[in-house]
């Protein structure tokens, strides 16, 4: 199954996880609406709305940059009709864009723990209740959230409170909608990685080239995408999935391609439940 002549809505879409999904899409000839911020390049984060609508349009899609803070509900409901007029409907939504600050509680400012919720949690809600009545008219329509399985210990959440409420919320999200919207035929998943992706994130904020090294690259998490929407939306949501577990189930068996250095140990990402078995080794390659 193809997603040729699909649209998706993407936040978080200039760089990282979020552009690896598109051009993904694109390669099979998709549509992607680019809803992200950014618009100016920084010297630390690499993409623009711009450069990613070109790196789309190169890799065989069409693209709609469009300037979005989804803590902005006119800019939200706005860009979903943006889309829709565009491309005729919306097929696929996926809830990229996230704020991460790993600061302990005694320390956390209030500004950047209201961020986080407003832009992790609240945004992902806002996003997904806007994007229902495009959904609602395409043929197997998908929401996916960049979240992690509702995996409630305590070591989830001591150290970075704030960070882990706020990611989980978007769980939460899946959880509900999941539910509401199964009589709609509409999926509702969230994806997760199993180790440490090759993001700015975790170049400037969690550990440095040192953990870059250790990762796997934004690929692994595309490619699992594009096997959940090639699934049939009625039968397949609520569904909490880590990307190497999801893929080797429907036949994928090598992982290594994804490596950023194969001599290096794979890191284990945050939130990946205690009784989930890697399904290959994250050793080094030998």
């Amino acid at each position: 199954m193809s997603l040729k002549g699909k649209t998706l809505f993407i936040t978080g879409a200039s760089r990282g996880i979020g552009l690896a999904i598109a051009l993904r899409a694109a390669r099979d000839g998709a549509n992607i609406a680019v809803a992200a911020k950014t618009t100016e390049p920084h010297p630390k984060l690499e993409g623009t709305i711009y450069t990613a609508a070109a790196e789309i349009e190169a890799a065989g899609g069409k693209a709609l940059p469009l300037v979005v803070d989804i803590r902005d509900e006119a800019g939200v409901v706005g860009a979903l009709a943006k889309t829709a007029e565009t491309f005729g409907g919306i097929d696929i939504v996926v809830n990229n864009a996230s704020a991460i600050n790993l600061t302990q509680t005694a320390h956390i400012d209030m500004k950047r723990y209201d961020l986080m919720q407003q832009i992790n949690q609240r945004g992902t809600f806002m996003v997904s209740k806007f994007a229902i009545p495009y959904l609602e008219k395409a043929a197997n329509p998908h929401i996916l959230m960049l979240s992690p399985p509702l995996d409630m210990k305590e070591k989830w959440f001591a150290g970075h409170v704030a960070y882990s409420m706020a990611k989980y919320g978007m769980s939460l999200v899946v959880l509900g909608l999941a539910g509401e919207l199964r009589p709609k035929g509409i999926a509702v998943n969230a994806l997760w990685p199993r180790t440490t992706i090759a993001t700015a994130a975790v170049k400037n904020l969690l550990g440095g080239d040192a953990l870059m090294n250790a990762s796997r690259t934004p690929e692994i998490l595309a490619d699992a995408a594009h096997m959940i929407f090639e699934k049939p939306a009625r039968e397949f949501t609520g569904q909490f999935l880590i990307d190497d577990t999801f893929m080797f189930a429907e036949g994928i068996s090598d992982f290594d391609k994804y490596r950023v250095d194969p001599t290096q140990h794979l890191a284990p990402d945050f939130f990946v439940p205690d009784d989930s078995v890697p399904p290959v080794s994250l050793a080094p390659l030998k």
